[in-house]
């Protein structure tokens, strides 16, 4: 990878965050960006400094660590820290990297680690491809980026709207945006995907894109903007 991977530590045991950041700060390809205790002060960091992954306890005050995935929008990527192992089923679930058990040994959590490495190298050099393959009316579809305009999810399935058709395949957003390069597609909605090349106006909470209107939620608005703006 070029650049090391972004992470932010919330716990509210103060002994463990300085155990994860003693690791952290032994391994190059990660950078600690901040040390949070609970789930509402960790909303409130990454509203103005997004990571790449997060090393989360699960049993916290107010928010545990599986409520914060269930409600937030677009999470970065998350590695369980915890010290109960009957929440692994729902770490399977939320499509965690890893499930660390406390104590955590340094051998186990660089393990963990390099699962994380390995997961955005793949996912890097799915971005650096200019098509994806979808599979529709039994067959397999290439679908070039550049001529997607949205996206729009139906409970199990989406509808991929391009320059001059539209392709309906079974997946879910939240599949069908890990295989997207996140430079140039956005979520704007828990339903819709816009391709940010292709928006050609923004008023309100509406994108306009050629003669479709997309919305925007409003705990999506501020991550909008900004992705656009950049």
């Amino acid at each position: 990878m070029n650049n090391p991977i972004s992470c932010i530590i919330t716990d509210d045991e103060p002994y463990a965050r300085k155990g994860l950041q003693g690791y952290i700060e032994k391994i190059d390809f990660l950078e600690l960006r901040g040390s949070c205790e609970d789930a509402i002060e960790l909303s409130d960091l990454l509203s103005h400094r997004p990571v790449d992954l997060l090393f989360l306890d699960i049993q916290m005050p107010f928010i545990s660590g599986i409520e914060f995935l269930e409600t937030v929008q677009n999470p970065p990527k998350v590695i369980f820290t915890t010290a109960f192992e009957q929440y692994a089923i729902q770490g399977f679930e939320l499509e965690v990297i890893d499930y660390l058990l406390k104590p955590i040994s340094y051998d186990r959590f660089i393990k963990a680690a390099w699962k994380a490495r390995n997961y955005f190298e793949l996912k890097q050099s799915k971005d650096q491809l200019p098509y994806l393959f979808v599979k529709t009316n039994g067959r397999l579809e290439k679908i070039v980026f550049d001529d997607i305009l949205f996206i729009e999810g139906m409970e199990n399935y989406v509808a991929i709207y391009c320059r001059d058709k539209k392709i309906i395949t079974l997946s879910t957003i939240k599949a069908l945006l890990e295989k997207l390069p996140v430079k140039r597609f956005i979520q704007t909605h828990k339903s819709y995907i816009a391709s940010i090349n292709n928006i050609d106006s923004i008023e309100g909470n509406i994108i306009s894109i050629q003669k479709y209107r997309v919305p925007i939620s409003k705990y999506l608005r501020k991550s909008v903007l900004e992705s656009i703006s950049r």
